[in-house]
Protein backbone atom coordinates (compact mmCIF):
# COMPACT_ATOMS: atom_id res chain seq x y z
CA UNK A 1 0.00 0.00 0.00
CA UNK A 2 3.21 2.57 0.12
CA UNK A 3 3.41 2.01 -3.82
CA UNK A 4 2.38 5.69 -5.14
CA UNK A 5 1.95 6.74 -8.76
CA UNK A 6 4.94 8.77 -10.32
CA UNK A 7 4.31 12.46 -9.56
CA UNK A 8 3.58 14.30 -13.01
CA UNK A 9 4.96 17.53 -14.01
CA UNK A 10 2.14 20.12 -14.94
CA UNK A 11 1.88 21.81 -17.77
CA UNK A 12 2.18 25.73 -17.57
CA UNK A 13 -1.36 27.12 -17.60
CA UNK A 14 -0.58 29.32 -20.29
CA UNK A 15 0.73 26.33 -22.35
CA UNK A 16 -2.62 24.71 -22.25
CA UNK A 17 -5.81 24.96 -23.32
CA UNK A 18 -7.80 27.12 -21.20
CA UNK A 19 -11.56 25.65 -21.30
CA UNK A 20 -13.05 22.49 -22.05
CA UNK A 21 -16.59 22.15 -22.14
CA UNK A 22 -18.69 18.37 -21.49
CA UNK A 23 -21.72 18.01 -22.51
CA UNK A 24 -23.76 14.57 -21.88
CA UNK A 25 -20.94 12.27 -21.54
CA UNK A 26 -19.16 10.38 -19.24
CA UNK A 27 -16.32 11.46 -18.38
CA UNK A 28 -13.29 8.81 -17.38
CA UNK A 29 -9.90 7.85 -17.67
CA UNK A 30 -8.65 4.84 -20.90
CA UNK A 31 -4.76 4.47 -21.41
CA UNK A 32 -3.58 6.99 -18.83
CA UNK A 33 -5.57 10.35 -20.00
CA UNK A 34 -9.06 11.39 -20.09
CA UNK A 35 -11.82 10.17 -22.33
CA UNK A 36 -15.72 11.29 -22.79
CA UNK A 37 -17.96 8.14 -24.06
CA UNK A 38 -21.07 9.91 -25.31
CA UNK A 39 -24.36 8.30 -25.28
CA UNK A 40 -23.54 6.11 -28.66
CA UNK A 41 -20.28 4.66 -27.45
CA UNK A 42 -18.04 7.15 -29.41
CA UNK A 43 -15.02 8.26 -27.55
CA UNK A 44 -12.99 11.54 -27.22
CA UNK A 45 -9.77 11.70 -25.83
CA UNK A 46 -8.11 15.16 -24.04
CA UNK A 47 -4.45 15.34 -23.78
CA UNK A 48 -3.55 14.29 -20.14
CA UNK A 49 -2.69 17.97 -18.63
CA UNK A 50 -3.49 19.88 -21.61
CA UNK A 51 -6.72 21.51 -20.57
CA UNK A 52 -6.79 24.10 -17.43
CA UNK A 53 -9.96 23.84 -16.82
CA UNK A 54 -12.70 20.76 -17.84
CA UNK A 55 -16.06 22.26 -17.91
CA UNK A 56 -18.79 19.97 -16.71
CA UNK A 57 -21.86 20.98 -18.10
CA UNK A 58 -25.72 19.67 -17.59
CA UNK A 59 -25.90 15.51 -18.29
CA UNK A 60 -22.30 14.77 -17.60
CA UNK A 61 -21.34 11.89 -15.50
CA UNK A 62 -17.62 11.65 -14.13
CA UNK A 63 -15.64 8.68 -12.88
CA UNK A 64 -13.17 8.65 -9.83
CA UNK A 65 -10.59 7.90 -11.81
CA UNK A 66 -11.20 10.75 -13.82
CA UNK A 67 -11.35 13.08 -10.82
CA UNK A 68 -7.70 11.52 -9.31
CA UNK A 69 -6.55 12.24 -12.50
CA UNK A 70 -7.14 15.69 -12.69
CA UNK A 71 -6.25 16.44 -8.96
CA UNK A 72 -2.68 14.38 -10.36
CA UNK A 73 -2.50 16.99 -13.31
CA UNK A 74 -3.55 20.26 -12.19
CA UNK A 75 -6.96 20.19 -14.01
CA UNK A 76 -9.92 21.88 -12.29
CA UNK A 77 -13.44 20.47 -12.66
CA UNK A 78 -16.05 22.47 -12.48
CA UNK A 79 -19.54 21.75 -12.66
CA UNK A 80 -21.72 24.41 -14.14
CA UNK A 81 -25.35 24.65 -15.68
CA UNK A 82 -25.28 25.39 -19.57
CA UNK A 83 -22.42 27.59 -20.80
CA UNK A 84 -21.53 28.46 -17.44
CA UNK A 85 -24.57 30.43 -16.78
CA UNK A 86 -24.30 28.42 -12.55
CA UNK A 87 -21.58 27.45 -11.38
CA UNK A 88 -22.34 24.37 -8.59
CA UNK A 89 -19.23 22.77 -7.64
CA UNK A 90 -15.68 22.66 -8.68
CA UNK A 91 -12.51 20.50 -7.63
CA UNK A 92 -9.59 22.15 -5.76
CA UNK A 93 -11.51 25.14 -4.82
CA UNK A 94 -8.98 28.34 -4.70
CA UNK A 95 -6.34 26.42 -7.48
CA UNK A 96 -3.98 23.77 -6.59
CA UNK A 97 -1.17 26.14 -6.15
CA UNK A 98 -0.30 28.10 -2.93
CA UNK A 99 2.49 30.56 -5.02
CA UNK A 100 -0.84 31.49 -6.90
CA UNK A 101 -2.93 32.32 -3.78
CA UNK A 102 0.90 34.14 -1.84
CA UNK A 103 0.89 36.35 -5.04
CA UNK A 104 -3.10 37.68 -4.83
CA UNK A 105 -2.64 38.24 -1.55
CA UNK A 106 0.61 40.24 -1.65
CA UNK A 107 -0.78 42.40 -4.06
CA UNK A 108 -3.70 42.71 -2.43
CA UNK A 109 -2.38 43.74 0.89
CA UNK A 110 0.27 46.02 -0.35
CA UNK A 111 -1.50 49.17 -0.40
CA UNK A 112 0.57 50.61 -2.86
CA UNK A 113 0.24 47.04 -5.14
CA UNK A 114 -3.36 47.25 -4.62
CA UNK A 115 -4.23 50.94 -6.33
CA UNK A 116 -1.95 49.61 -9.40
CA UNK A 117 -3.73 47.25 -9.70
CA UNK A 118 -7.08 49.07 -9.19
CA UNK A 119 -6.61 51.28 -11.65
CA UNK A 120 -5.73 48.70 -14.21
CA UNK A 121 -9.11 47.28 -13.69
CA UNK A 122 -10.74 51.00 -13.96
CA UNK A 123 -8.95 51.64 -17.26
CA UNK A 124 -10.05 47.90 -18.28
CA UNK A 125 -13.38 48.47 -17.47
CA UNK A 126 -13.84 51.89 -19.23
CA UNK A 127 -11.22 52.11 -21.89
CA UNK A 128 -9.48 55.09 -20.06
CA UNK A 129 -6.95 55.73 -17.33
CA UNK A 130 -8.13 56.77 -14.14
CA UNK A 131 -7.35 60.37 -12.13
CA UNK A 132 -4.30 60.85 -10.82
CA UNK A 133 -3.73 61.01 -7.13
CA UNK A 134 -6.78 59.08 -6.46
CA UNK A 135 -7.08 56.22 -3.35
CA UNK A 136 -9.25 53.23 -3.68
CA UNK A 137 -11.84 54.32 -1.69
CA UNK A 138 -12.05 57.67 -4.14
CA UNK A 139 -12.12 55.57 -7.64
CA UNK A 140 -14.55 53.49 -6.00
CA UNK A 141 -16.47 56.63 -5.64
CA UNK A 142 -15.94 57.75 -9.43
CA UNK A 143 -16.25 54.13 -10.65
CA UNK A 144 -20.17 54.31 -9.25
CA UNK A 145 -21.13 57.03 -10.03
CA UNK A 146 -20.02 56.03 -13.78
CA UNK A 147 -21.70 52.71 -13.55
CA UNK A 148 -25.10 54.76 -12.81
CA UNK A 149 -24.92 57.05 -15.25
CA UNK A 150 -24.36 53.93 -17.90
CA UNK A 151 -27.33 52.28 -16.10
CA UNK A 152 -29.53 55.51 -17.39
CA UNK A 153 -27.72 55.65 -21.05
CA UNK A 154 -28.31 51.88 -21.57
CA UNK A 155 -32.26 52.18 -20.23
CA UNK A 156 -32.96 54.90 -22.51
CA UNK A 157 -31.21 53.30 -25.08
CA UNK A 158 -33.47 50.17 -24.52
CA UNK A 159 -36.89 52.50 -24.18
CA UNK A 160 -36.83 50.75 -20.78
CA UNK A 161 -38.26 52.82 -17.75
CA UNK A 162 -34.91 53.17 -15.10
CA UNK A 163 -35.72 54.27 -11.62
CA UNK A 164 -31.99 53.03 -10.01
CA UNK A 165 -30.86 49.54 -9.02
CA UNK A 166 -32.95 48.34 -6.44
CA UNK A 167 -33.15 44.89 -5.20
CA UNK A 168 -33.58 42.65 -2.31
CA UNK A 169 -32.07 39.31 -2.30
CA UNK A 170 -34.40 38.32 0.39
CA UNK A 171 -37.74 39.15 -2.08
CA UNK A 172 -37.22 38.61 -5.61
CA UNK A 173 -40.44 39.71 -6.39
CA UNK A 174 -40.57 42.90 -4.94
CA UNK A 175 -37.91 44.28 -7.43
CA UNK A 176 -39.27 45.92 -11.05
CA UNK A 177 -38.39 43.65 -14.46
CA UNK A 178 -35.16 45.86 -15.21
CA UNK A 179 -33.78 45.15 -11.80
CA UNK A 180 -34.80 41.66 -11.58
CA UNK A 181 -33.37 41.03 -15.33
CA UNK A 182 -30.15 42.77 -14.19
CA UNK A 183 -30.09 40.47 -11.05
CA UNK A 184 -30.22 37.30 -13.50
CA UNK A 185 -27.67 38.96 -15.81
CA UNK A 186 -25.36 39.41 -13.45
CA UNK A 187 -25.85 36.47 -11.35
CA UNK A 188 -25.09 34.53 -14.63
CA UNK A 189 -21.75 36.45 -15.34
CA UNK A 190 -20.44 35.76 -11.56
CA UNK A 191 -21.05 32.07 -12.60
CA UNK A 192 -18.83 31.97 -16.07
CA UNK A 193 -16.11 34.88 -13.64
CA UNK A 194 -15.62 32.12 -10.74
CA UNK A 195 -15.28 29.14 -12.74
CA UNK A 196 -12.39 31.33 -14.52
CA UNK A 197 -10.84 32.78 -11.34
CA UNK A 198 -10.51 28.82 -10.01
CA UNK A 199 -9.68 27.94 -13.23
CA UNK A 200 -6.74 30.44 -12.83
CA UNK A 201 -5.58 28.92 -9.51
CA UNK A 202 -6.80 32.44 -7.76
CA UNK A 203 -9.13 32.71 -4.88
CA UNK A 204 -12.67 34.41 -5.22
CA UNK A 205 -12.70 35.90 -1.61
CA UNK A 206 -9.01 38.01 -2.39
CA UNK A 207 -10.31 41.35 -3.93
CA UNK A 208 -9.12 44.38 -4.17
CA UNK A 209 -11.76 46.95 -5.31
CA UNK A 210 -14.63 44.89 -3.44
CA UNK A 211 -13.13 43.10 0.28
CA UNK A 212 -14.61 40.87 2.93
CA UNK A 213 -17.09 38.94 1.22
CA UNK A 214 -16.93 35.33 -0.10
CA UNK A 215 -16.51 36.53 -3.98
CA UNK A 216 -14.98 39.86 -3.82
CA UNK A 217 -12.08 39.11 -6.65
CA UNK A 218 -14.94 37.47 -8.57
CA UNK A 219 -16.90 40.78 -8.16
CA UNK A 220 -14.03 42.63 -9.01
CA UNK A 221 -13.09 40.68 -12.31
CA UNK A 222 -17.11 40.45 -13.36
CA UNK A 223 -17.23 44.09 -13.11
CA UNK A 224 -14.66 44.50 -16.39
CA UNK A 225 -16.96 42.69 -18.34
CA UNK A 226 -20.31 43.72 -17.27
CA UNK A 227 -21.50 46.34 -19.26
CA UNK A 228 -19.92 44.88 -22.64
CA UNK A 229 -21.97 41.40 -22.02
CA UNK A 230 -24.82 40.86 -19.94
CA UNK A 231 -25.88 44.76 -18.71
CA UNK A 232 -27.13 45.21 -22.35
CA UNK A 233 -29.09 41.86 -21.90
CA UNK A 234 -30.65 42.38 -19.40
CA UNK A 235 -32.03 45.95 -20.62
CA UNK A 236 -32.71 44.34 -23.78
CA UNK A 237 -35.14 41.31 -22.22
CA UNK A 238 -36.77 43.88 -20.31
CA UNK A 239 -37.53 45.68 -22.74
CA UNK A 240 -39.81 43.10 -24.70
CA UNK A 241 -41.71 42.43 -20.83
CA UNK A 242 -41.55 38.26 -21.53
CA UNK A 243 -43.58 36.13 -18.81
CA UNK A 244 -40.21 34.76 -17.60
CA UNK A 245 -37.85 37.23 -17.67
CA UNK A 246 -35.16 35.41 -15.56
CA UNK A 247 -35.06 32.48 -17.62
CA UNK A 248 -35.18 34.93 -20.95
CA UNK A 249 -32.40 36.58 -19.25
CA UNK A 250 -30.25 33.07 -18.59
CA UNK A 251 -31.06 31.98 -22.45
CA UNK A 252 -29.49 34.62 -23.52
CA UNK A 253 -26.82 35.42 -21.20
CA UNK A 254 -25.70 32.05 -21.97
CA UNK A 255 -25.91 32.47 -25.83
CA UNK A 256 -23.16 35.84 -25.24
CA UNK A 257 -21.12 33.40 -23.23
CA UNK A 258 -20.48 31.16 -26.09
CA UNK A 259 -20.28 33.12 -28.82
CA UNK A 260 -17.63 35.87 -27.50
CA UNK A 261 -15.92 32.58 -25.59
CA UNK A 262 -15.87 35.22 -22.18
CA UNK A 263 -14.92 32.37 -20.13
CA UNK A 264 -11.68 32.24 -22.30
CA UNK A 265 -11.25 35.52 -22.45
CA UNK A 266 -11.20 36.10 -18.80
CA UNK A 267 -8.80 33.87 -18.11
CA UNK A 268 -5.64 36.06 -19.25
CA UNK A 269 -7.33 39.12 -18.25
CA UNK A 270 -7.08 38.54 -15.09
CA UNK A 271 -3.24 37.68 -15.44
CA UNK A 272 -3.19 41.44 -17.17
CA UNK A 273 -5.28 42.49 -14.53
CA UNK A 274 -2.24 41.16 -11.47
CA UNK A 275 0.70 42.53 -13.33
CA UNK A 276 -0.44 46.19 -12.89
CA UNK A 277 1.17 45.24 -9.79
CA UNK A 278 4.51 45.07 -11.47
CA UNK A 279 5.72 41.97 -9.76
CA UNK A 280 7.09 38.53 -11.19
CA UNK A 281 3.94 36.55 -11.17
CA UNK A 282 4.71 32.98 -9.90
CA UNK A 283 6.13 30.30 -12.41
CA UNK A 284 5.79 26.50 -11.51
CA UNK A 285 8.79 24.98 -10.42
CA UNK A 286 10.67 22.07 -11.99
CA UNK A 287 10.42 20.70 -7.90
CA UNK A 288 6.67 21.34 -8.07
CA UNK A 289 5.04 17.50 -7.60
CA UNK A 290 1.22 16.56 -7.50
CA UNK A 291 -0.35 14.67 -4.22
CA UNK A 292 0.94 11.57 -3.67
CA UNK A 293 -2.10 9.50 -4.47
CA UNK A 294 -2.21 5.46 -3.74
CA UNK A 295 -1.74 3.71 -6.82
CA UNK A 296 -5.06 1.59 -7.58
CA UNK A 297 -3.20 -0.93 -9.04
CA UNK A 298 -0.87 -1.84 -6.65
CA UNK A 299 -3.55 -1.17 -3.74
CA UNK A 300 -6.15 -3.98 -4.91
CA UNK A 301 -8.38 -5.74 -2.86
CA UNK A 302 -6.50 -5.37 0.16
CA UNK A 303 -6.90 -1.67 -0.27
CA UNK A 304 -10.61 -2.21 -0.18
CA UNK A 305 -10.01 -3.74 3.21
CA UNK A 306 -7.86 -1.27 4.74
Amino acid sequence: MTDLLPPLKPIPLKERLSILYVEYGHLDVLDGAFVVVDKTGVRTHVPIGGVACLMLEPGTRVSHAACALAARVGTLLVWIGEAGVRLYSAGQPGGARSDKLLYQARLALDDALRLKVVRRMYALRFGEEPPQRRSVEQLRGIEGARVRETYKRLAARYGVTWKARNYDTQDWDKGDLPNRCLSAATACLYGVTEAAVLAAGYAPAIGFIHTGKPLSFVYDVADVYKFDTVVPVAFRIAAKHPTHPEQAVRLACRDVFRETRLLERIIPGIEHMLAAGEITPPVASDEQVGPAIPNPESIGDAGHRA
